[in-house]
């Protein structure tokens, strides 16, 4: 008899041979479609060679935009009361200019009463010079003693102090009535205002602040180990608040934070430029100029706290090869080390690309 369990087991194998031929047909165009995209290019391209370039050694700073000398106008006389103000915050001002006036009735009573004073001693010494000269004349006669000549000479004498006096204290008066009227002493920009309409004032009171000739500065603080570099007319490059500033060194502070090892270089604006004081800029200061080589910066990729370049190969591929960064200058960045000067370097869309990938160069067919 036949055995239908054997016979049924030898038709199986052949059931599965099939189906694997089938699998097989159906992975072959598959295969075949990614060997095709394996060999298409992942991008297109442009390539750079590295250029060589002059660029100065910067040192990095911050610190406050502030007065380059600020001017303080005070009160020279007291118990005046402020009747009129003619500046206030902002106001640009010029040597001389009127700021504010204080009463000036109890001065002008004192100036009034003291220039009667002088034409009292002024008239006191014409009494006396007039008898000095009588007992001058009669002394050979001997009609006067010596006793009332020796006094008629000294009342001159006196008189005549006594005028000198009085005219001292005039002029101290006229003084006084000049102080009444509060001006600039130099050209500037008023940046406080202390003084208030009726208030009484004290002898030395603050009543403007000014920075003189609306000059500014900046005050950049530097790390110690590099004061020995630094030196006046270095320039400088200040990110402004307003962009870009070109500075001057105009004076390397002498001494050194004991709390953070850091100088004070204080550093020249245009005469022409006037920021506002009391921001917190960055910026750098040129030392020496030094060859560097670079590439766009839009060519450095940064993974893993590493930055890359794509290298162009002769089969069309790229290479992704490790560089160290230095100094950036104009959309541009110093390549330290790990690049040759006759590469090929991606510009762009190096994040989009991994190594060995195959690329189109853009220009070429």
């Amino acid at each position: 008899m036949p055995f239908p369990i054997r016979s049924a087991s030898l038709r199986k194998p052949s059931g599965l041979f099939a189906a694997a031929v089938a699998a097989a047909a159906l992975l072959l165009p598959l295969r075949s479609v990614m060997a095709d995209q394996s060999a298409a290019p992942a991008l297109t391209v442009s390539l750079v060679t590295p250029a060589e370039r002059d660029w100065p050694e910067t040192v990095p700073a911050s610190g406050w935009l502030k007065p380059w000398q600020e001017a303080i106008i005070a009160s020279e006389t007291s118990g005046l009361r402020v009747t009129e103000i003619l500046a206030d915050v902002g106001s640009v001002v010029k040597k001389g200019q009127v700021l504010a006036l204080m009463s000036q009735d109890s001065v002008q009573a004192d100036l009034r009463k003291q220039e009667a004073a002088v034409v009292t001693a002024q008239a006191n010494l014409t009494k006396a010079k007039a008898n000095a000269d009588r007992a001058r004349q009669l002394r050979p006669s001997g009609a006067l003693s010596d006793e009332k000549i020796v006094e008629y000479l000294a009342d001159e004498q006196t008189a005549t102090a006594s005028l000198t006096s009085e005219e001292a204290a005039l002029d101290s008066q006229k003084i006084k009535l000049g102080q009444t009227t509060v001006t600039a002493v130099d050209d500037g920009l008023i940046t406080s205002r202390s003084a208030e309409l009726g208030s009484v004032v004290s002898s030395g009171s603050e009543l403007f602040r000014l920075v003189r000739q609306q000059r500014v500065e900046w005050q950049a603080e530097v790390s110690a180990r590099y004061l020995a570099r630094i030196s006046e007319g270095l320039s400088v490059d200040i990110d402004g608040p307003d962009g870009r500033i070109q500075g001057k060194v105009r004076l390397v502070g002498p001494s050194v934070d004991t709390n953070t090892s850091r100088a004070i270089v204080y550093v020249a604006l245009p005469e022409d430029i006037h920021p506002r004081t009391g921001l917190y800029v960055t910026g750098t200061i040129e030392l020496r100029t030094t060859p560097a080589l670079t590439v766009p910066e839009t060519a450095i990729v940064f993974r893993d706290g590493i930055n890359y370049v794509f290298t162009r190969s002769e089969d069309k591929r790229v290479r992704r090869v490790r560089v160290e960064t230095g100094r950036r200058n104009g959309g541009e960045v110093e390549i330290v080390s790990g690049l040759d000067t006759s590469a090929r370097v991606v510009t762009s869309g190096g994040a989009f690309l991994s190594d060995n990938d195959l690329v189109k160069i853009a220009g070429e067919g």
